[in-house]
């Protein structure tokens, strides 16, 4: 129930100020962000490869307002991908972006974007690895999925995300599915209408599991994006049926969440990769992480506590 009013409140500045302004607040983030900058980020990608992860990394921010900013978001993943390439970690380290930072919602948006994520992109391709373009509002998916397409006629490889609590994500599923293209299914973290999605916890594990199922019957490379013990499990029996091979898709997890569980499953043989987020823009992703599983809330509003 309390989902709604964080999400509602991680638009909010004043809230933004009252939370970043709080005692216990990096405390808490540390859990969920892997640092700052590059500098940080790069022992923390050492450590989680060297364990038999993979990573897609975030460099967090949304609230872009101006060209520039959104050029500077192209730059700082420019620079990750720099410092990836001596590491020589391939589709172990891949990138997730959200095009919002490329200034989507900029006058002339679509373009704009188009033009800054290309290339980095190209950059990845260029080191091996790969980039999957992160799903935002219902309002921004259009724009994303043209995006995609028109990456793919020169990098294949390249990944969107799709969120189950939609009611359009079915068939964007099925167009998916069919064409061979790198999806990863997650339950959806923004706050919409229920004209377009379902609100009902249950309806939205059904429709995942349904979309999950033409995921693993389809052509395409599945990622399972979930802590949920029981859509994994789900997932591994979904990928049996469909006679798929342990790296014919992956399971993907939050960075400080369930670190347990991403390591049995790798020592099990599935490829699992940690989601890993930096940056100083951390408060709609820390929000949203709160909003999506109230034992993240339970966890903070502790720390609050006993020690604000």
């Amino acid at each position: 129930m309390l989902g709604p009013v964080i999400l509602a409140a991680s638009r909010s500045d004043r809230m933004r100020r009252l939370v970043s302004a709080a005692p216990v607040t990096q405390q808490v983030v540390d859990r969920f962000i892997a640092g700052e900058d590059v500098d940080d980020v790069v022992p923390v990608i050492r450590e989680l490869t060297g364990r038999g992860l993979e990573l897609t990394m975030d460099v967090v921010g949304e609230d872009i307002t101006t060209p520039a900013q959104a050029a500077a978001a192209r730059d700082a993943y420019l620079e990750l991908i720099d410092r990836l390439k001596p590491l020589e970690l391939g589709t172990r380290a891949e990138m997730s972006v959200k095009l919002s930072m490329f200034g989507q919602a900029l006058d002339g948006g679509h373009e704009l974007a188009l033009a800054n994520v290309r290339p980095v992109v190209e950059a990845a391709a260029e080191i091996g690895t790969t980039v999957t373009l992160d799903a935002e509002d219902h309002t921004t998916l259009d724009s994303m999925f043209a995006i995609h397409e028109e990456l793919r006629k020169d990098f294949p490889q390249t990944g969107c995300v799709i969120q189950a609590y939609l009611f359009r994500t079915e068939a964007d599923a099925r167009r998916l599915a069919a064409n061979g293209s790198r999806v990863r299914l997650v339950k959806g973290a923004y706050k919409e209408p229920g004209s377009v999605a379902y609100l009902d916890k249950h309806e939205i594990d059904r429709a995942y599991v349904r979309i999950l199922r033409t995921l693993m019957e389809g052509e395409g490379y599945p990622m399972i994006g979930s802590h949920d013990p029981r859509l994994i499990a789900i997932g591994q029996e979904l990928a049996h049926r469909a006679g798929r091979k342990l790296d014919e898709y992956e399971f993907q997890m939050l960075y400080g969440i369930r670190t347990e569980e991403q390591l049995r499953l790798a020592a099990e043989g599935h490829r699992v990769r940690v989601y890993t987020a930096y940056g100083t823009d951390w408060y709609g992703y820390f929000m949203r992480r709160l909003a999506e599983k109230p034992a993240n809330l339970r966890f903070f509003a502790r720390s609050m506590l006993t020690k604000g």
